[in-house]
């Protein structure tokens, strides 16, 4: 199969070697050639600059879509309507508009889309799906998670306010650049209603976008928690905490471990002295890493190209973080909560 990549940038490279590491050859370079790493590993692979040209010339089974937030959809529409596969890095765009035109290309060529949120493939974040779904938590009453990283120690290489998630033109801002948890939340727990959000530009950063976010949520299951997401935290934090009526889970992004504590099936009543609670830890497979997410993305999409597999994140999905993100915006000016 012939793959495009548009977009050289950290993500894009990640992309390229992963499809050489799982044996795909074929591969052409779409780019602006600003990009801010080296081009020592990317001799010997052609390299366009005219997409609507390279894809009546090369014909690609598949395109990447690496390319900065806000530039998403001049790539990802002409690819769907050439047909191809797409692997649509995450947030799909950096706002709503134009997702419907993407939509109707989609539909009409019969291009299937994979969005790039690849903590639907964690083992530990699918484990606590499966103890959700199983009912082993009981019902779920409240969630929370938590993610703060420093953005100037992102991409060491480069001016951080050069880079897409500090500028507004090139659809950053904390929310949608870490909209993972708005994503993996829906897919352990079911659909968000509603929501309400504070945001802004709080911290010395130089940046024109908001670098901290509280975002509150309420499920259609009547589960409530929320989301903070900021980019000063030293050092970085990722973290999930869902509580159910039979016990609490947590899981930390920095050891993937699941940690999961219920409570004894014989205790249903008040006492003066409960009993301790039943603990379990869920570990990913040893050697696992953060690369492991996207090699078995990756994986998904070769078998999506080949028309062995749906997307595990559609389109719809990606569209349905964007209007929580709107959302957000919307609350941040209103101060009202917003339904969904």
């Amino acid at each position: 199969m012939k793959f495009f990549i548009v977009g050289l940038g950290s993500i894009g490279r990640r992309h390229f070697r992963n499809l050489i590491a799982l044996g795909e050859k074929d591969i052409v370079l779409l780019r602006s050639h600003r990009a801010t790493l080296p081009d020592d590993e990317l001799a010997g692979y052609p390299v366009g600059t005219n997409l609507q040209e390279a894809l009546q010339k090369h014909k690609p089974d598949a395109v990447i879509v690496a390319n900065p937030t806000a530039l998403h959809l001049d790539v990802a529409i002409p690819a769907a309507e050439a047909g191809c596969a797409i692997l649509l890095e995450k947030p799909v765009s950096h706002s709503l508009e134009r997702l419907d035109v993407l939509q109707q290309a989609a539909q009409k060529s019969g291009s299937k889309i994979l969005v790039g949120f690849q903590f639907r493939h964690h083992p530990t974040l699918n484990k606590a799906r499966e103890l959700i779904q199983s009912g082993t938590l009981g019902k779920v009453l409240t969630v929370h998670a938590h993610w703060g990283e420093y953005l100037p120690n992102w991409h060491p290489w480069e001016d951080y306010r050069q880079s897409y998630a500090a500028r507004a033109d090139l659809g950053g801002g904390v929310i949608v650049t870490l909209t993972h948890p708005l994503d993996y939340l829906r897919f352990i727990l079911g659909e968000v209603e509603s929501l309400w959000s504070f945001n802004g530009h709080l911290s010395p950063l130089e940046v024109d976008v908001e670098d901290t976010a509280e975002i509150g949520l309420k499920f259609s299951s009547g589960a409530i928690g929320g989301v903070h997401l900021n980019y000063v935290q030293r050092p970085p934090t990722h973290r999930l905490e869902i509580v159910g009526t039979n016990g609490t889970l947590r899981w930390d992004n920095a050891d993937g471990i699941l940690h999961l504590q219920t409570l004894p099936a014989a205790f249903g009543s008040y006492s003066a002295q409960p009993p301790a609670p039943v603990s379990e830890s869920f570990s990913p497979p040893e050697g696992f890493e953060r690369n492991q997410l996207f090699i078995a993305q990756t994986k998904h999409f070769i078998e999506v190209t080949r028309g062995k597999a749906q997307p595990s994140c559609s389109l719809a999905d990606g569209i349905r973080v964007m209007e929580m993100v709107a959302a957000t915006k919307e609350s941040q000016n209103t101060g009202k909560s917003i339904a969904l």
